[in-house]
Order: structure tokens, then sequence, then C-alpha cells
């Protein structure tokens, strides 16, 4: 794909003055991620693990993963059972803003959304006090491995062979070999339902995080985003079939009809459970909590959008919330800021993006 060169736009040239300000932020994560023990030099870094999702042939301009997409825009309502959880503003306020992202897997701009395995929402939402809470969260109901170390060398597993278009099964095999508890992601990917819409689809935050209600009581909890709208397997013929952009028109032909609704669905752990480790769902008979509904009112093209702008690093959080000492969760910030940092410098130098390209 040849890389479309376009004067910097407004939006663009209004966030230049700020590239410090994102240096810090990404100083910061940074930080975050050598606390929780994972930038050491023997092991993965940040930048390391983004250049093994870029594959060598990143497009400039764009997210390294996730490229894909479309903003999205609505509210948040929180339910009376959230405040017994977290203090957080956003579950006391009736009413918050909320900015988004709905995209696929992967890092082609111009990917085929029916043929993606992976739909994702990231969201951004903004209290009336000033504080964000950013969420970004996938459709697998829990993470492939326990370790970023792990994580990067499932991309490189996953790569496809130039000979053939697929991974190379001697490759794919000796990961697994290394990193057993990836197995039961394969077994999800290769047999769950693929949902026809992005409307119809539950995204998982994976992590655990931390939430402390007024009294000072702390639970830790996982998070969903389960649609309203009834779920519908997409068929493998009809992936196939469906034009390039077909999620994103088919979520703009729901819109067009009213508003889409999710409902906040909190997970407790209980002592046990593990915190540290996406890659371990939690018993299902944990107990949960519905603590509010997402409302989705419109669609609109990422390349000039509000959502286009935003790390979506998942965190940055409330008063109320905290993160885990998951290594995953660390290493994401990290990656998401050095991801955010490539795409200001190569539109600073005129990169841009193409419609309907680029957490």
């Amino acid at each position: 794909m040849t890389t479309r060169r376009l004067r910097i736009p407004p939006r663009w040239r209004s966030l230049l003055p700020f590239a410090g300000i994102a240096m810090v932020v990404g100083g910061l994560a940074g930080a975050f991620a050598w606390t929780a023990g994972w930038l050491t030099p023997a092991r993965v870094t940040a930048p390391r693990l983004v250049d093994a999702i870029e594959t060598g042939k990143p497009y400039a301009g764009f997210r390294r993963a996730h490229a894909r997409g479309v903003c999205v825009a609505g509210w948040f309502e929180p339910t009376a059972e959230a405040t017994s959880l977290s203090r957080a503003r956003v579950f006391s306020q009736a009413r918050t803003p909320a900015i988004g992202r709905m995209s696929i897997g992967g890092g082609e701009p111009l990917g085929a959304e029916a043929q993606a395995r992976v739909r994702s929402l990231a969201l951004q939402l903004d209290t009336d006090d000033g504080q964000q809470w950013r969420l970004a969260m996938n459709s697998f109901p829990f993470f492939a491995v326990s370790t970023p170390q792990a994580f990067a060398e499932q991309v490189v597993a996953s790569r496809p062979d130039p000979a053939t278009g697929k991974p190379d099964p001697g490759k794919m095999q000796a990961f697994l070999g290394r990193h057993p508890e990836a197995a039961r992601f394969m077994a999800w990917a290769g047999s769950a339902p693929w949902s026809s819409s992005f409307a119809n689809t539950a995204y998982n935050g994976v992590h655990a995080f931390a939430f402390t209600n007024a009294e000072g009581e702390r639970r830790y909890v996982r998070w969903s985003f389960v649609p309203q709208a009834p779920f519908e397997p997409l068929a493998p013929a009809q992936r196939q079939a469906a034009e390039a952009g077909y999620l994103t028109d088919e979520l703009a032909a729901r819109l067009g009809k009213g508003p889409l609704r999710w409902t906040l669905e909190l997970t407790l752990a209980e002592p046990g459970d593990p915190i540290e480790d996406p890659s371990q769902p939690w018993p299902e008979a944990r107990q949960r909590v519905s603590a509010g509904t997402l409302v989705l009112e419109r669609a609109y093209d990422q390349a000039a959008g509000d959502c286009r702008d935003i790390n979506f690093d998942p965190t940055v959080l409330p008063v109320g919330i905290a993160p885990s000492r998951d290594p995953v969760l660390a290493a994401r910030a990290a990656a998401y800021s050095v991801s955010f940092n490539r795409r200001l410098r190569e539109v600073a130098a005129g990169a841009g993006q193409a419609k309907g390209g680029g957490r």
C-alpha cells in the first residue's frame, strides 16, 4: 500500500506543540512498566514489542494494531449498584459523555472487516470534574498469554509465511510448547461463533482492576460490555462474501434506526482468583453486577474524528479505580504510548490517513 502524503490538518497541527507532553506521558507509562518488572535488559521492551507488531511494514500515520476502525459517540449512565463498589465519579453523575472507537484486529488500515477474528471497542469517558476513564476492550474473553515476552513470541510465530500466506505450523507448535496456556485461546478462536455486527459483540476488559468505594472497601473486578442487541453469528460464507467495510456499514445502518446499548457488567473476584494473569478466566459462578449502560448514538469516519487523536491507554483511570500488577496491562500501556508517538511524528512529517484508516 502506498501511503498518501497530505498537508497536516488543523487538528494535528494543534497537537504538535504537545508532542513533548506526549513524550512525558510515554515516560510515565514506561516507568510504570518498569515497576511491573518487564522492562529489564533481558526482556522485551515497549519499542521492541511495537516493532514486532509492525512486522517491518508499518502504515505511516496509522495505529500499529487495530488500524482499521470507526469513531463512535454517545454516553454512559450508571446504576445505583455501581456506587457500592467504586467512588469513581462516572458512577455517581447521571450521564457521562463517551467518545470511542470500534475496530478490528490487525495492522492493515484497509483490511476486510468481516474476515477479522477480533472486534474491539475503546472508550474515553470524561466526567464533569475533569477526570477520564479510558478503556480498551476486545471480543475475546481472556488473553492468550500471561506475559509481554510470551505475547511478543506469539506475534512472531503468527506471522504469515510469504510462501503460503499462513503462519508456519512448526513455529506455532514450538510457541505452544513453550506457552501451553495459549491453547485455551486457540480453542476459543477456533470454536466460538463470529459475531455478525459490532453492535451484537461483547467487549471484554480481560484485566483485573481494583475498585474502591467511598468507605474504602476494595474489590478486584473484571468488566465486560454486554450487547443488548441479540447475538447473530456470521457464517464463513458470509465472511468471505462481505464487502471490506461490512461491519462499519452495518453499524451505520443500525444507528440510522436508533441508539445502540451495552450493559457494563462487573465480575467480582474471590480469594484465590488470578488477579495478575489475564490468560486465566475466572469461574463462571462469580458474582456479577450491572454497573450501567453505554449508549452509542452515532458513528463517523475516524480520519477526521475525535477518536483518532486519543491514545486509549487502559491505565488512564479515575479515582476509585486502580490497575492491578498484571504485567500485560503495564506492557499495553507502554506499547500504546510508543505507537501513539510514532504516529504523531509521522503525521508531523507529512504522512496522513486515508479515509477509513487508523489504540
